[in-house]
């Protein structure tokens, strides 16, 4: 160990039901081997953010709008098959240039043609 930090984010947040906003703040403790001269505080949280972007980008997302952290299947290779398929669908969400995924999802599900024939324009467009 070489440095040690602190860390205390504070997040806003609006209750889905309620619509209330609610303020959090939590401390979050690390340790680090980079010395002092090759990452300063600033660079130290500038590299803790750039980890948790990729979470807020791409995890969270893929639980939000498809439900993988409620997925229960846990045997053999499924799950690694089920997360191909999440981040499949996700990047033909974005290839068609979808804003609101979930929205879009709904769409789909209710009138699979619908998702193919999106599919099949776009490719024919490229």
């Amino acid at each position: 160990m070489v440095q040690c930090f602190r860390l205390i984010r504070t997040r806003t947040i609006r209750e889905r039901h309620s619509g209330i906003l609610k303020t959090t703040t939590e401390t979050a403790y690390g340790i680090t081997s980079l010395p002092r001269q090759r990452a300063s505080a600033d660079q130290l949280l500038a590299i803790v953010r750039a980890h948790w972007g990729i979470e807020n980008k791409v995890f969270h997302v893929r639980d939000q709008t498809l439900g993988e952290d409620a997925c229960r299947v846990r045997k053999c290779s499924a799950p690694i098959i089920l997360s191909a398929l999440r981040n499949s669908v996700l990047n033909v969400l974005q290839t068609l240039g979808v804003k609101n995924r979930a929205a879009q999802l709904r769409t789909f599900c209710a009138n699979p043609v619908k998702a193919l024939e999106a599919i099949r324009r776009k490719i024919s467009e490229n």
